[in-house]
């Protein structure tokens, strides 16, 4: 018996639990991420990974104030979090039986990503927070976050081929949509790098303008926006699954309470409030769409946790 045949039987509702913590961590790692730059707490640890020259932890110090040195830890401590949340999402999907491939993969996919993201973050802070590397910083959150909605769902799937739920050319309208928002994301970061929080006043700033940045975000979103009223007609063709309708009036939700909040908190000066919820509904839209990617198919297959789990719960 190999030492993953000794890891303690996972249950199905365990699995889950713990899938959706990950989601929740990842999620917010997101906005304790924008939090610590609209504050200007950027460069409140200056060094990586200590916190200053010979201190893992904030110290006395004449030229950062301490509310920039604990937010920027803060976030930095929150990491440790998602850590341990990533670790047990991982043993718990070895310790499923029986043992499922996919969802092994996307749950070993959290620590691997976060070990790339604090690389990245220290990269970003040890350039004094160049836009690209905020930028590249926050697109990595946004796929795991995807990649994190998508392990919530995989809890209760199988691990057998996909069988299509709707036709080729629904799924594919999908993955179109999805592409655009990735697109849309990343002009959003662009927006970010030539507006006013920089997360440090002394960070240079992308030099193509705010506006030019703003106008191209707002025209892909009313590209994503036309491409999911053609979707949502389409699934109404063809009578697609309740689940998959209903996970898709959720990302519509969400998405136009996003676009209204964007268009609120450029209207008014982008100030620091709406610009962290902003970044939150950018995490729930990417999530959101996720979950319609992944209810287009579906997994043969025994719940996750089931066969072996039950004898175990049933045993004195």
């Amino acid at each position: 018996m190999s030492v993953l045949d000794r890891l303690p039987v996972t249950s199905a509702t365990t699995m889950r639990r713990l899938a959706i913590a990950n989601l929740v961590a990842q999620v917010g790692i997101m906005v304790t991420g924008v939090t610590v730059r609209v504050t200007g707490s950027g460069l409140g640890c200056p060094g990586w990974p200590e916190c200053f020259p010979g201190s893992m932890v904030p110290v006395s110090n004449a030229d950062v104030a301490p509310l920039h040195q604990w937010v920027e830890f803060g976030n930095r401590l929150l990491t440790f979090v998602i850590v341990i949340v990533a670790g047990l999402v991982l043993l718990a999907a070895l310790g499923t039986r029986p043992r499922r491939r996919r969802l092994t993969l996307l749950a070993a996919v959290m620590p691997a990503g976060i070990v790339a993201q604090a690389v990245i973050g220290g990269i970003t802070v040890l350039t004094d927070l160049a836009w690209g590397g905020v930028a590249l910083h926050f697109m990595v959150s946004a796929g795991l976050v995807w990649l994190s909605a998508a392990l919530v769902l995989a809890t209760g799937e199988g691990d057998g081929p996909p069988r299509p739920l709707v036709p080729r050319a629904i799924r594919g309208l999908v993955g179109v949509s999805s592409g655009v928002l990735a697109a849309l994301l990343v002009a959003g970061t662009l927006v970010t790098a030539a507006g006013p929080h920089a997360g440090d006043a002394e960070t240079p700033r992308l030099g193509l303008g705010v506006e030019a940045m703003a106008q191209l975000h707002a025209e892909l979103l009313f590209g994503y926006l036309g491409l999911l009223v053609g979707l949502g007609f389409a699934l109404h063709a063809v009578a697609a699954p309740t689940a998959l309708v209903r996970r898709f009036r959720v990302l519509v939700v969400v998405v136009l309470a996003q676009g209204a909040l964007g268009g609120i908190q450029y209207a008014i000066g982008v100030p620091e409030v709406l610009v962290v919820l902003h970044v939150l509904g950018a995490g729930l839209v990417t999530a959101a769409a996720s979950t319609l990617w992944s209810a287009t198919v579906e997994r043969s297959g025994a719940p996750v946790g089931t066969r072996d789990a039950e004898p175990a719960l049933a045993a004195p």
